[in-house]
């Protein structure tokens, strides 16, 4: 028998249902069009809670979640809190990738294809791996050489990506920014 939910539960159905309701224009657009990647037995959720945080797309099924990231995501407190999501996302078996608003709204059909491309390599894993559930896991191996990640560090999601970001996002300042790759 289930139990009866709790406050905190509570909690978090009104935060998530609230996220929802304010979510910005790069949110809607992106969930009006995740429906073109073709998942089988699977479905996106958008404004997610796992854990102590909400992932701004989830699906746990394979354990991938995208987050939309704004200008507040290069700042070094927001570079901060993501690692720790991150961290935290991961040790939980999700894959995270990462897109700049602006690139949603302005290269839709590339911020789709990646996401497919991430998803294909989900189910891949899943099927050469049955016993797999979501909890600690090591990384999936990435699409990317390492030859290209040096020129893309600004990208919230660099070893998926080999565009430029869009102007004045993703920008290291000094000291502000992921670090370049080793």
């Amino acid at each position: 028998m289930a139990k009866p939910p709790t406050s905190m539960d509570r909690f978090r159905r009104e935060t998530a249902r609230r996220l929802r309701a304010t979510s910005t224009d790069a949110e809607r657009k992106l969930w009006r069009h995740l429906w073109r990647i073709p998942i089988h037995g699977t479905h996106f959720r958008r404004q997610v809670p796992i854990g102590p945080y909400f992932a701004d797309f989830a699906c746990h099924q394979i354990g991938l979640v995208i987050e939309l990231d704004g200008s507040q995501h290069g700042t070094k407190e927001g570079l901060s809190r993501d690692e720790r999501r991150t961290a935290f996302l991961e040790q939980q078996g999700y894959k995270i990738i990462r897109f700049w608003n602006q690139e949603v709204l302005l290269e839709l059909d590339a911020v789709l294809d990646t996401i497919y491309a991430v998803v294909r390599e989900r189910e891949t894993y899943l099927e050469r791996h049955p016993g797999y559930r979501l909890g600690p896991s090591p990384n999936l191996p990435v699409a990317a050489s390492q030859a290209n990640l040096e020129s893309l560090v600004g990208h919230p999601t660099p070893e998926l990506r080999s565009d430029p970001p869009p102007q004045g996002e993703g920008v290291r300042e000094a000291g502000v920014g992921p670090p370049p790759p080793p």
